[in-house]
Parts: structure tokens; C-alpha cells; sequence
């Protein structure tokens, strides 16, 4: 069984993006200490080519206080609007509710569900769904609710409204596709903007498609690397969350290469997951400015 999360404090965060313009921090972080907050982390930063302002900045707010509430309405009223800003609150105490997508592969999956289970990462897995029921006896190990909707050309518009039916009904707000071998149609990856996170095997763009291993070593290639992305309407195009590499040589068989590459798999998609729940994420102009 699940061990407890960790206990989780009643901290706002707040996300930005507007014109750049003097003032800006000053605005912000005074309508923080007007209304009883303390700030214990602030990160900012300045597309200096498009002229947009970015910031992440996390408070405690004053206990016994509807803070979250009250400060909104006169952010929007005397910040937000003035300063033309795009912005969310977030609550540091709401945890995710995440459905994973698998197919076959389960080494991501059972990476994220030790995370899980292990009390790293603060959410909650209800549900995952699978085109094959290969990954059941895995989700019944952990106690997760398990569906299997098979997906075929003929039946893949009715498949995917059974998964969004199902999304709604376990109230997920975040869908991660641990190798999950199908491509979403545009009409499902538009209910779930910037809230859908995909593992590619791959060092974006190079050697996509379905035998990436055998392309890279035919290419004699010095590295080989994994992507995690937020999922959009143009195939493997999102914005970019993490991505890393890690080196081979002439050594290294395709079955080498393969390991290393899906180990790298499991760490670049851990790592984009965990920023997505720390509320550490914008995305602009399809690409991610990721607060650290």
C-alpha cells in the first residue's frame, strides 16, 4: 500500500507572464506583504528578444484567512489588469489528481509509481489506462484502478471518449503517458492543455519513429537521448520540459543502447513530471520557462 504523502503547507504560488516593464516585482511583492504574506521563494526572468516578463514567486500566507481568495481579487483589480499580465494561483496544499496512459512497456511505469508510492512525489494515481491488459497485474500490485480500452483504426474516436469519460469521472487533472503507444487525436489533447506530458525516445527531433535504437546505431551515434514534452495537436512538437543524453560508443550493441535508453526514458520523464506538480513550469509561445 501507498506510504502517506508528506505533510503539505498551505503556501500560494503565483505564475506570471506579461510586457516587460518596470516596477513589476515591486507590485507583486508589495500586495504580498500588504495582505500578511511572507514570501520564501522568488525566481524571474526577461526574454530580453520578445520583451516578456516572467516570474514564479511562493508565499505563506497569513493562517486563519480566506488569503487566497481576498488577494486574487485585488491582484486582478490592481496588478493583473494594469499590467496586462497572464497569471495563475496555485495552492502548494492541492495535490494533483494524475492518470497514467500505458501500452507495453512498463519501465516508466513502474518508476513513477515507486516515486509515488515511496511519498516522493506529491499527488494522487486513481487511474490508469492501458490499450493492452499486459500492465494490469502491475496496477492491481499497487492498488490502482486499472481499464483496458483497446484502440484500433475503426475504433479509436469511441476509445477516446471512453478515456475522457473516464478522466472526468476519476477528476484528473494531469495525464502522463508512460509510453503509451497511440497518438491522441486534437480533440483530446484540447481538454487537457499544458496538463498532458509525454516521454519521447529520443533526443528531439532526430531518429523519431518506431525503431529509434536501430537508426541511431546504424548512424554510429556518440549519444543518445529521452525528451519529455507537453503534449499538442502537432505530433511530438510541444513545448520541451527536460531532456538529456547520455553517451555510447562502438561498443554498445542496439540491445545496449536500449537500456541506456530507457533508463534515461524514466529519469527525463520523472524529472518533467516533478516540476509539473511543483507548479515550476510557464509555457509561452510553445516553448517552457522552467523555475528552479
Amino acid at each position: 500500500a501507498p506510504t502517506a504523502s508528506p505533510i503539505m503547507n498551505e503556501n500560494l504560488i503565483l505564475l506570471i507572464h506579461c510586457p516587460d516593464r518596470e516596477g513589476l516585482v515591486a507590485a507583486v511583492t508589495n500586495l504580498i506583504q500588504r495582505t500578511g504574506g511572507n514570501v520564501v521563494d522568488l525566481d524571474q526572468h526577461v526574454d530580453t528578444e520578445r520583451k516578456v516578463f516572467f516570474m514564479r514567486v511562493e508565499w505563506t500566507p497569513p493562517s486563519g484567512s480566506n488569503a487566497s481568495q481576498s488577494f486574487q481579487v485585488e491582484f486582478e483589480r490592481n496588478i493583473a489588469g494594469p499590467f496586462e499580465m497572464q497569471w495563475r494561483l496555485e495552492r502548494r496544499a492541492q495535490q494533483s489528481r494524475m492518470a497514467i496512459f500505458v501500452s507495453r512497456y512498463s519501465h516508466c511505469l513502474y518508476d513513477i509509481l515507486s516515486r509515488w508510492q515511496s511519498g516522493e512525489w506529491e499527488v494522487e494515481i486513481p487511474l490508469i489506462v492501458s490499450n493492452h491488459s499486459d500492465l494490469g497485474s502491475v496496477a492491481e500490485r499497487f492498488g490502482i484502478r486499472f481499464v483496458h480500452i483497446p484502440v484500433t483504426r475503426e475504433t479509436k474516436d469511441d476509445a477516446e471518449h471512453r478515456q475522457l469519460d473516464l478522466l472526468a469521472e476519476e477528476d484528473i487533472d494531469l495525464v502522463v503517458l508512460a509510453r503509451y503507444m497511440q497518438i491522441l487525436s486534437p480533440a483530446f489533447v484540447v481538454r487537457f492543455p499544458d496538463r498532458l506530458i509525454n516521454i519521447h525516445h529520443s533526443f528531439l527531433p532526430a531518429f523519431a519513429g518506431a525503431q529509434p535504437y536501430h537508426a541511431a546505431y546504424s548512424r554510429g551515434v556518440k549519444v543518445i537521448g529521452a525528451t519529455s514534452h507537453y503534449v499538442t495537436a502537432d505530433l511530438d512538437a510541444g513545448p520541451i520540459i527536460a531532456q538529456d543524453v547520455v553517451s555510447v560508443s562502438h561498443k554498445d550493441s542496439v540491445t545496449d543502447m536500449v537500456r541506456k535508453g530507457r533508463d534515461l526514458e524514466k529519469i527525463v520523464l520523472a524529472r518533467a513530471v516533478y516540476l509539473h506538480l511543483k507548479h515550476e513550469i510557464l509555457v509561452y509561445d510553445n516553448r517552457t520557462v522552467v523555475f528552479d
